[in-house]
């Protein structure tokens, strides 16, 4: 029994390092420690030995399983890393310039972002932040939005768990959620908390709701909202700015018009539609692009301010439902996936 472990070792020392492949890596290991090797061979005829020989050849036998272990790692290893090197290719100079010299670019939705708030800070609007992980008073509560409104279900709204800390919220309640906001009008609160109107803010930001993707929605989205306040503010004031937004963005030939609708922090409320046709791959006469309305004087007194003198408007609308128009990408999910081919056409 020695002179076969014996026997084993020594052709394992010989074939093993001169292996290249993983194949034949793995062909070699079971030759000697598979189901039928080898080593497991002798192992099976440990049975047929005389009971007082048992514990030296079992001792052997653990000995040669240990040096011969060592071998298939050695062998591994140096195969895994003639594999890893393959892969890598030869070796770069790092001291020589990066073979990509192409200029960087803004991203498409940056762009639109980034142009928007350009057209509206020509009339007086500056850029309003605020974060993205809310409460229920600043997303839902100072925005007249009922407890049993569908947008504050779980179902709609990605909420963090009662017990989660973000640090001191101003107007936080106990008992109150923490909640991935669900869209930008969070910021208008919170500027209005911050001091008396005139007020005349753009807010874009991020922003979170449990939609399944798609060509046209996604559960990480991107918004824009505008907020003004000031005395005798009026909704031909709103339908002006608008006009003036699409035409800077979209061209003059662009028109939108107003249909009534419900918003709970805005009355009247408006959906706003869109006519581009002269934009590429607009096939319809309308398109809906966003909401809007003056705010309600709920929200006003949420926040402190006497709705017999001020009154003020707010808009919003998705910036990727604007790219899409503007670029004529027919499917939002193509701004999120970094594919160069898409994103070297907005150079």
């Amino acid at each position: 029994m020695q002179d076969a472990l014996n026997a084993i070792l020594a052709k394992a020392a010989a074939e093993l390092p001169a292996l290249t492949a993983r194949p034949e890596f793995e062909a070699a290991k079971a030759r000697y420690v598979g189901p039928h090797g080898e080593l497991t061979a002798l192992v099976k005829r440990m049975g047929a030995l005389p009971r007082e020989d048992r514990p030296v050849f079992g001792r052997l036998l653990n000995e040669a399983k240990a040096k011969l272990q060592v071998q298939l790692d050695a062998a591994l290893q140096r195969i895994e890393a003639a594999e890893l090197a393959a892969q890598l290719g030869p070796a770069e100079d790092p001291t020589l310039p990066s073979p990509d010299a192409g200029p960087g670019t803004y991203h498409p939705l940056t762009r639109v972002r980034e142009e928007m708030c350009r057209i509206l800070h020509k009339v007086g609007f500056a850029v309003a932040d605020g974060p993205e992980v809310e409460t229920e008073f600043f997303c839902f509560d100072a925005l007249c939005t009922p407890a049993d409104h569908p947008a504050r279900d779980p179902q709609d709204t990605f909420y963090f768990p009662a017990t989660a800390r973000f640090g001191n919220v101003a107007r936080r309640t106990p008992g109150e959620k923490y909640l991935l906001r669900t869209h930008t009008s969070s910021v208008q609160i919170r500027t209005m908390l911050q001091g008396p109107p005139p007020i005349r803010i753009v807010s874009p930001g991020r922003a979170y709701r449990r939609d399944t993707t798609d060509a046209t929605h996604s559960a990480s989205f991107h918004q824009l909202e505008c907020l003004y306040v000031d005395r005798h503010v009026t909704v031909r004031d709103l339908k002006a700015l608008l006009d003036y937004i699409f035409s800077s963005l979209l061209g003059p030939e662009t028109k939108i018009r107003f249909r009534p609708h419900y918003f709970s922090y805005t009355e009247p409320s408006f959906e706003v539609d869109l006519s581009a046709r002269h934009l590429p791959k607009v096939n319809k006469e309308w398109i809906e692009i966003g909401g809007c309305g003056m705010v309600d004087p709920a929200v006003f007194a949420a926040v402190g301010y006497d709705p017999a003198v001020w009154s003020g408007y707010a808009f919003g609308m998705g910036l990727e439902r604007l790219a899409m128009q503007l670029y004529a990408v027919d499917d939002i999910r193509y701004f999120y996936q970094n594919d160069l081919r898409f994103l070297k056409q907005f150079q």
